[in-house]
C-alpha cells in the first residue's frame, strides 16, 4: 500500500524506529482525532470560534506527529482564522477536511500495523 496521508519516515524518526512506541503512537493518535473532530462539531454548531481555534491548534501537533504536513499547515490557518473571527464561511470546510484525512490516516496506519509492524519479517 503506497501510504498519500502518513509520513512512515517521519514516523519512524519520531518513534526511534521502535514499534512498540510507534503502535502507542498511533493508538494516541486514533483515540485523539475522533474526540477532536466531535468537539470541533460541536464548537463549529456553537459558533465557539475562539475555542476551535485553539482545539485546531492542539489537533495540529497530533496530525504533525503522523508527518501530515499539508492538514497541519490547513490546520494553522484554521487556527488563526478562527481566533480571530475572521472568514467563518470556511471553517465548516477545515472541519471536513480533518475528518476526512484523518480517517484516511487511519486505514493506512491499520495496514502499517497489520502488515508491517506486527509482521516485521514480512516487509520484502
Amino acid at each position: 500500500m503506497e501510504y498519500k496521508y502518513i509520513n512512515t519516515g517521519y514516523l519512524d524518526s519520531v518513534s526511534g524506529g521502535d514499534s512498540s512506541v510507534t503502535l502507542e503512537i498511533i493508538s494516541i493518535f486514533r483515540e485523539q482525532v475522533g474526540e477532536m473532530y466531535s468537539e470541533m462539531t460541536k464548537l463549529l454548531a456553537e459558533k465557539n470560534y475562539y475555542n476551535l481555534g485553539l482545539l485546531a491548534h492542539k489537533a495540529k501537533s497530533s496530525v504533525a506527529i503522523m508527518g501530515m504536513s499539508e492538514l497541519a499547515v490547513m490546520l494553522k490557518t484554521l487556527e488563526i482564522q478562527a481566533k480571530e473571527g475572521k472568514e467563518a464561511e470556511k471553517y465548516e470546510s477545515y472541519v471536513a477536511r480533518f475528518r476526512d484525512d484523518t480517517a484516511e490516516a487511519l486505514r493506512e496506519l491499520d495496514d502499517l500495523v497489520n502488515n508491517k509492524l506486527n509482521n516485521p519479517d514480512d516487509q520484502h
